[in-house]
């Protein structure tokens, strides 16, 4: 959980889950981001600081998807503005009952009955106070955009990464609005260097239309993170009473549980284009109980390239040929994997070509005669 709030609620608050590791960083390296190496001409390899590459630069430089750290105080007073103070303690009882947390107070051998995935530990800066505090403060995050050799940026969320995918189905939608309203007043001043992306549930399409109305019509929000694959129960499992350890991703563009296309249709209305920034960690093969990098490495890609597949196979890009999506933090290498297999595979499996495939082309008298001939006592008659 990002528990930044003073001191003592940090002594207080599990730190080591809800959290961004593989983000936290990028917007706030401080002097380590601000010292770019770089190759010159003579093969010698000198520092210069971002703010000097800039002024170099013909073109603006925007920042997508570097990570605020929230404070945990301020987002808990917004949940009560909005959804009251039972809502918020059920907030913070749900933070502190997540498996990310469980993880440190059970034993190994719980960890491995229940399967509990590794999570990260030290995930947050802290050698460094200023970069620490530029990630959770708009007007000084707003005061070094020039030192970072930034124009512009967009700024993602840590702990409200995962609220989009809180399963209560009271609290997700009351805590995503809390966010939102947050994160429109605490950057609302900076709005001409810095947006912040809405967190946007995704469980249902209404709910989600809902959520992209109120941040986008009512806060003035531009950007918008929704959770791309949902965690549904596979219904054989309830019955049995299982539900809590079987469930299915229900990437949004296939075999879904739900018809999208309103949400992609208020999407396109409004002007947004929807981000995709899922984990995959304690899904899959990534439920390490004892090495969280095991979990954590290409998990945003894996969970990125679901996405990608269902809305191609889905036909979401069909119907909706304007709208444009992001999926961030996954590099390039898995969008360049992606696109050489559906080629591929078309080339292989399409209309035509799959009727080479076809059981009832093939001729049995000309395949018994080659068994028989070459295919001695074993082959000979099957």
């Amino acid at each position: 959980m990002i528990a930044s709030g003073t001191a003592d609620d940090l002594d207080d608050f599990p730190t080591s889950s809800y959290c961004l590791p593989a983000d936290v960083g990028k917007l706030h390296e401080g002097p380590r981001l601000a010292q770019a190496k770089v190759e010159e001409s003579s093969g010698m390899t000198s520092s210069r600081n971002a703010a000097d590459i800039r002024v170099a630069l013909d073109h603006p430089v925007i920042d997508v998807d570097g990570h605020m750290l929230e404070c945990y105080p301020v987002l808990l007073d917004f949940v009560r503005d909005i959804a009251g103070s039972g809502m918020a303690a059920r907030f913070a009882d749900r933070l502190k009952a997540s498996d990310d947390t469980a993880w440190h107070a059970v034993s190994p051998e719980e960890r491995r009955r229940r399967r509990i995935a590794r999570p990260p530990f030290f995930a947050n800066p802290t050698r460094h106070t200023l970069d620490r505090a530029t990630a959770m403060l708009p007007a000084l995050l707003r005061e070094r955009l020039d030192e970072f050799g930034f124009d512009f940026t967009i700024v993602y969320p840590t702990l409200g990464f995962y609220l989009p995918s809180e399963p209560d189905d009271e609290v997700r939608p009351a805590v995503c609005r809390a966010y939102n309203a947050m994160v429109a007043d605490i950057f609302g001043a900076h709005a001409d260097r810095i947006t912040p992306a809405a967190c946007i549930p995704t469980n249902t399409p209404e709910e989600a239309v809902q959520e992209l109305e109120y941040a986008v019509d009512e806060l003035g929000l531009k950007v918008a993170m929704i959770a791309s694959l949902v965690h549904r129960p596979i219904l054989a499992a309830a019955e049995s009473g299982a539900a809590a350890f079987a469930s299915w991703l229900d990437s949004l563009g296939l075999d879904s549980e739900y018809d999208y296309d309103p949400f992609w249709s208020k999407c396109v209305e409004l002007g947004i284009a929807p981000t995709a920034h899922t984990f995959a960690m304690g899904t899959g093969t990534r439920r390490s109980t004892t090495n969280y990098m095991y979990n954590q490495i290409g998990h945003f890609a894996e969970a990125g390239q679901a996405f990608a597949k269902a809305l191609f196979f889905g036909g979401v890009t069909h119907r909706f040929p304007n709208l444009n999506f992001g999926i961030l933090e996954g590099g390039v290498g898995w969008a360049c994997d992606l696109l050489a297999s559906l080629v591929s595979c078309w080339e292989k499996r399409n209309g035509e070509a799959v009727t080479l495939f076809d059981p009832s082309a093939i001729d049995r008298v000309e395949l018994g005669n080659l068994f028989d001939r070459y295919g001695g006592d074993r082959f000979k008659g099957r």
